[in-house]
């Protein structure tokens, strides 16, 4: 089931064994720089937060976009860390090596040392900012339960990406773990989406704010796109990067795994087209209809990066663009998903809610808002 790294179809390049404490500035080891700056970043994070003890929709807002940012980011930089071959960077969790937290005497490249250990101090920053929000979301008055649910949720899916992490790394980067550390990502962005929309809300039951229709490609287009970002995590583990000279690889055909991943996206493509469609010949109300347009546009982009990856053999620029473009379709799928219902406040009369008051609340394909499948 496994191939050998010599069976990728591309060679990865091996960075000369340096010591990390090799790499110095003004005398500091680059991973005093390293956890110096995660400190600062925390320091500000605190500083910025003197919101959330009196916090407003507007400042709740923020700190669930910031979630967003964060989350998909670290996906980014786990990405960076793959494709230099530096994911063993560190050899241990949570120590760096047998015998320290930071990369010293680590066997690896001082480069490789550098990145595995700066992604890992940006995962406090990433904690951080869920920890964040989640006060500013028990500061409210009155506090309401759906968002706490999120909020709760989030940071404790941050901690859940560490434990994924040392298991990758205790698994010598077993593309299934690696695979598992990126999903993780994407489940935890997802439900920041649903902090960030449902802030600026009423508490209530979540209603259908669109046609059914939409509603139901929108559905369709969160299990497409999940099946996408599945599809591509088995991709990168047949492939050529997987983080290390020494990781054991899926022992697929390349380009079999590939075309499945293109079925999938051109897939998400057509779902993407459909919604807009949809919301502009049936006048639904605007954030879905601007939804559906920012996904279409992520898609044809993500498409053309994804298609050029593919025919340039992977170069590592290309791969980190194309896990930045699956991070920002992910988050557009999401955006689009949630912009079909709204909550309504319990005993609100349907003719009061928003979606339902005016043409362009509605889609066209019926005036009732429905009671939605869940939030």
């Amino acid at each position: 089931m496994f191939a050998s790294p010599a069976a990728a179809s591309t060679a990865t390049t091996t960075v000369p064994p340096l010591a990390a404490e090799d790499i110095a500035l003004l005398g500091v080891p680059l991973w005093g720089w390293q956890i110096a700056l995660a400190v600062l970043g925390v320091l500000v994070l605190a500083v910025l937060a003197r919101t959330i003890w009196t916090p407003t929709v507007r400042s709740l807002r923020a700190w669930a976009l910031g979630n967003i940012v964060v989350n998909a980011g670290i996906a980014v930089t786990g990405a960076t860390v793959r494709v230099t071959s530096s994911g063993l960077g560190c050899s241990e969790w949570p120590k760096c090596t047998p015998d320290s937290f930071v990369p010293i005497d680590t066997g690896h490249a001082a480069l490789n040392a550098a990145i595995e250990f700066g992604n890992r101090t940006l995962t406090f920053l990433v904690l951080a900012v869920g920890v964040i929000t989640l006060i500013a979301v028990l500061r409210m008055a009155p506090r309401r339960r759906d968002l706490t649910r999120l909020a709760v949720i989030i940071p404790f899916g941050v901690l859940g990406q560490g434990v994924v992490g040392g298991i990758t790394v205790w698994t010598d980067l077993h593309p299934a773990s690696v695979g598992t550390h990126f999903l993780l990502s994407m489940v935890v962005t997802f439900l920041a989406v649903a902090l960030y929309v449902r802030s600026q809300e009423p508490e209530g039951t979540p209603r259908i704010s669109v046609g059914p229709m939409l509603h139901t490609v929108s559905v369709g287009l969160v299990v497409v796109g999940f099946l996408l970002l599945i599809a591509g995590t088995v991709v990168t583990g047949t492939g050529p990067h997987g983080g290390d000279a020494e990781a054991p690889r899926w022992g697929m055909d390349l380009a079999m795994v590939t075309r499945v991943h293109s079925s999938l996206a051109w897939l998400t493509l057509l779902g993407a087209l459909a919604a807009t469609v949809i919301a502009f010949r049936t006048g639904t109300r605007r954030p879905a209809r601007m939804s559906s347009v920012a996904l279409l546009v992520v898609v044809l982009l993500q498409g053309a990066v994804g298609y050029a990856q593919y025919a340039l053999a992977l170069p590592e620029s290309l791969v980190v663009l194309h896990v930045l473009g699956s991070t920002v379709t992910w988050v557009a799928i999401a955006r689009l998903y949630f912009s079909t219902s709204r909550l309504v406040p319990a005993g609100t009369p349907i003719s009061a809610d928003p979606a339902a008051e005016s043409p362009a609340g509605r889609d066209g394909e019926r005036s009732p808002v429905e009671p939605a499948p869940g939030r």
